[in-house]
């Protein structure tokens, strides 16, 4: 008995308890359940693995080619003091505001992995380089829930301003347990494989199986959102929290919307396009952004695996990220004026944004990640001319 009461076996009897709702819930409403799974997989197929596979590629490309120590030459002096890692940790701050999440947590663990940071930079650096894309907040968020490309923009502005200043936040952490042991693990070589087509070949396969990874947590929490919500869980918990909260301004609807939200970041987004004050839907679209999800969280921390890095630094920074965009966008929804009114031509975009298909979605992503792989590309050779101008050789 008194184990049972002890900490160990209360958290064993919330799982059982858990596992056995979760195992009821599927019993009692197997067609809800179907429809959703069938709704994350069609997702996973005209988004995620679209627009995430060719940017996994390209981080892995950029790290075992050693593409990122050579960029790390040219950007050590803005890196260094702005966030305090090295210049070759711009690549994963870089990507995970171009590929969106989790890409750039995914090139951080990498980094780490490959010697090109330190246990503490590649900390700091999950606490603030994976962010939502320039295309999710632009097109789903701006042009699809609120129809508004305005406010795509100040959405953006605010997440990444946010990213930013949790970057400086974070840069004095672990600064005075930091050893000089850890201050390098060593060079990397100029290439870090054989030749290419050993590294593309690898990246292609590791890449795949990472959006696959992606892709059952994907599915696995469109099940569970539709799960909570049929069975009358997450209504249920949303008019007791706005209840509570009634003195704050809180009611059940936006406590729903708030607590979707804290789940996974699509179907919380999507909840804020019905009544509401704009600004109060902003705030909370800000803030959701910049949380992620609980989905999100469990696909990065499923790359952490045992990587040895503490996702400590990454739950924290997620939470502040979520709370400093919402107080950025708070701020400018009061200075910059947005117009509600949706034209025609805006609305021909959201239903062409909604309708695109696999094969175009995919061919625009695929045409942008090996863009962005030139620029990197370039980058480095720029980096690798620079050190040979000061090695006194000759510079091509």
């Amino acid at each position: 008995m008194s184990r049972l009461f002890s900490k160990q076996g209360a958290r064993d009897l919330l799982l059982g308890l858990g596992l056995m709702g979760a195992t009821l819930a599927l019993l009692l409403y197997p067609q809800d359940s179907m429809e959703a799974a069938r709704t994350g997989i069609q997702l996973c197929g005209n988004v995620i693995i679209p627009s995430l596979f060719p940017f996994f590629v390209l981080s892995s490309l950029v790290v075992e080619l050693g593409l990122a120590e050579y960029l790390g030459r040219l950007l050590e002096g803005v890196m260094r003091p702005l966030f305090n890692v090295g210049g070759a940790c711009a690549s994963a701050f870089a990507l995970g505001f171009i590929g969106g999440y989790p890409v750039g947590a995914k090139t951080a663990i990498s980094l780490y992995q490959n010697g090109m940071c330190t246990k503490t930079e590649a900390e700091r650096l999950l606490a603030f380089c994976n962010n939502s894309g320039p295309a999710f907040i632009l097109g789903v968020v701006g042009a699809g829930v609120f129809a508004s490309s305005r406010v795509g923009v100040l959405l953006c502005l605010a997440h990444a301003l946010a990213s930013v200043c949790i970057g400086v936040l974070f840069r004095f952490y672990g600064a005075g347990r930091e050893k000089q042991s850890e201050a390098r693990r060593g060079t990397a070589p100029r290439f870090r494989a054989p030749r290419f087509t050993a590294a593309f070949t690898g990246a292609i396969k590791n890449s795949f199986l990472s959006t696959l990874n992606i892709c059952a947590f994907v599915i696995f929490f469109t099940v569970v959102i539709q799960m909570l919500v049929t069975s009358g869980f997450l209504p249920g918990l949303a008019q007791v929290l706005g209840t509570v909260l009634a003195p704050f301004g809180m009611t059940p609807e936006w406590a729903r919307r708030l607590l979707t939200g804290l789940v996974e970041i699509s179907s919380g987004v999507w909840t804020l396009s019905g009544e509401g004050t704009l600004s109060g839907r902003l705030t909370m679209a800000a803030f959701i952004l910049g949380w992620a999800g609980i989905s999100v969280h469990c696909q990065v921390l499923s790359f952490l695996g045992d990587s040895g890095l503490s996702p400590r630094t990454y739950l924290l920074g997620k939470l502040l990220h979520g709370g400093l965009a919402a107080l950025f966008t708070a701020f400018l929804v009061r200075v910059v004026p947005l117009e509600a009114p949706v034209s025609h031509y805006l609305a021909q975009q959201v239903a062409d944004i909604a309708g695109t298909g696999f094969s175009r979605t995919l061919a625009v992503s695929v045409v942008s990640a090996w863009m962005v792989f030139l620029l990197f590309f370039l980058a480095a050779a720029a980096g690798s001319r620079k050190k040979l101008g000061k090695g006194g050789r000759a510079v091509l």
